[in-house]
């Protein structure tokens, strides 16, 4: 019997993957035409990138070194990490000429004294990186392997706009400009983990009026998906037959809003035809490589696909579906394993959109399709453990989705003769976000240095902390079709990007924060 756990409030642990989720930028139906923005703005971005270009780069250097992932039973006042790095945004701070404010969970880096404020939503934790898919320590700033890129976890998710931001604020300081709006850049650390600690700060702290979340991509996102999840255990069942070619393994990927570029499989009792059968086979998947390492009868098949953030699986290569595509047809004795093998190939297979887990696909004509992708296998003591990450546009209630995924999930359990254990579900909210004031103010610095006509509002996967905030929207770091990286084992921001991204802050600020001469 499924066990029906369905809340749309257990923000505590599911939400603990929510994450900045870029997908394929929608324009908005709407146009929205742009006033030029003003000298003193181009001048001032101009001034930051030449005084503090190179500074911004040995700042970045300095947060990247610190691991903050979450760790179980820590917290940002207790883990060693988040307390180095804390220290690190306090010395900064005072170097810069700005206040600093350590609430725990939240820190407050400011510049001037106005009641009123714009606020800059950024987060200082990271996701986890494997240092074995990296080419140098992902906890190290590398300029060199690949020169032009700044490499290195948290470049672009979310260190590399903590430091833009500063020093956008340093110039406008060193200026002397008059602020009519305090610029309050607000870090929290556990964007990757937990939403409650800052929704808990929020209860009595008043946020600025108008807020910006460097989170996300350019020209300015305007709606975000919901993060939803589906997340149940395959039962231990059979063993594996002797004498019968058996698979007794299938595993991959490490975090919920990641697509896996590893995964692994282990089949014993496996003859030379069967194997070259799976060899052919993997010459279809030009983008996996597959090692099969035989020892006897015993056959370890890994895969290697391309991790992306899980709200672009179509910027990745998915190694588990590829997998279980890889050993779909053969008529695998029921264990554990080839019953979730069986189910990824049956229900999701080389999909991205639902299109094969019942009738729960659908589509937004502004935020676009439902992704979904496997994220985490892995075994656990009643079984395999199989973790579905979806982004959720508007179109579709939390209830109809629910209904959907347990009717897919129940045929799925009635055609194959078993039963999951501890399915839960969790629907996240997309959100609409156009009626922000600023937003035209945004787009028009976007357009002035991207060097873009016209630019138009987009819509993201979701899902970023601007949802918690007042007229909050979206501003960067990534460029419009620009492979975002910042959940990936490559994870890097161009020093080209790093500079654009200094200015257009800088410009930004000072349109919405500066007092007009």
């Amino acid at each position: 019997m499924i066990t029906h756990h369905f809340s749309l409030v257990k923000a505590a642990l599911l939400t603990a993957f929510f994450s900045i989720c870029i997908s394929p930028a929608t324009k908005a139906t709407i146009e929205h035409n742009h006033a030029p923005i003003s000298t003193l703005a181009i001048e001032t971005a101009e001034l930051a990138v030449s005084q503090y270009g190179n500074e911004t780069v040995k700042s970045l250097a300095s947060l990247v070194r610190y691991k903050t992932v979450a760790v179980d039973g820590m917290t940002p006042d207790t883990n060693p990490e988040f307390i180095g790095l804390k220290r690190e945004l306090k010395a900064l701070s005072e170097t810069l000429g700005l206040d600093y404010a350590d609430h725990g969970y939240v820190v407050l880096i400011g510049l001037g004294e106005s009641k009123d404020k714009l606020g800059v939503i950024t987060h200082g934790d990271v996701q986890p990186a494997d240092a074995t898919l990296w080419q140098t320590d992902p906890f190290e700033l590398n300029k060199i392997s690949m020169p032009g890129l700044l490499i290195g976890r948290g470049t672009e998710d979310d260190k590399g706009p903590i430091v833009t931001a500063m020093y956008a604020m340093k110039t406008i300081n060193d200026r002397g400009l008059k602020l009519n709006r305090r610029i309050e850049l607000m870090v929290y650390m556990a964007e990757e983990s937990d939403w409650d600690p800052l929704k808990a700060f929020l209860d009595t702290f008043t946020p600025a009026e108008i807020n910006i979340t460097i989170d996300a991509e350019y020209p300015v996102v305007t709606a975000e998906k919901g993060w939803s999840q589906i997340k149940f255990i395959i039962p231990n069942v059979a063993d594996a037959l002797v004498g019968s070619a058996s698979l007794v393994e299938f595993t991959g990927g490490v975090f919920a809003s990641q697509i896996p570029q590893q995964a692994r499989a282990e089949i014993v009792n496996i003859d030379a035809k069967l194997v070259t059968l799976l060899k052919r086979r993997a010459e279809k998947h030009p983008g996996v490589q597959y090692q099969f390492i035989q020892q006897g009868n015993s056959l370890t098949v890994l895969a290697d696909g391309k991790s992306t953030h899980s709200s672009t699986p179509e910027d990745g290569v998915n190694a588990v579906t590829h997998m279980a595509m890889l050993l779909a047809g053969y008529h695998w004795p029921a264990t554990t394993a080839a019953l979730t093998q069986r189910f990824v190939a049956q229900m999701i297979g080389l999909g991205l959109y639902a299109e094969q887990f019942g009738e729960i696909g659908y589509s937004d004509p502004f935020m676009g399709q439902m992704s979904l992708a496997p994220t985490v296998i892995k075994a656990v003591e009643q079984g395999t453990e199989v973790t579905i990450n979806l982004r959720r546009p508007l179109g579709k209630t939390a209830q109809t989705l629910n209904e959907q995924t347990f009717k897919a999930l129940s045929n799925w359990q009635q055609a194959n003769d078993i039963e999951l254990i501890d399915v839960d579900t969790y629907w996240g909210e997309p959100k609409l976000m156009d009626k922000a004031p600023h937003l035209n103010t945004l787009l028009s610095v976007f357009g002035h240095f991207a060097g873009v006509e016209n630019p138009q509002p987009v819509a993201i996967g979701g899902s970023t902390n601007s949802k918690l905030f007042p007229n909050a929207l979206s501003f960067g770091p990534a460029m419009p079709g620009v492979e975002y990286t910042g959940h990936s084992e490559h994870e890097f921001i161009t020093h080209e990007q790093f500079m654009l991204n200094l200015k257009m802050y800088t410009a930004a600020f000072v349109e919405l924060a500066v007092q007009a001469k």
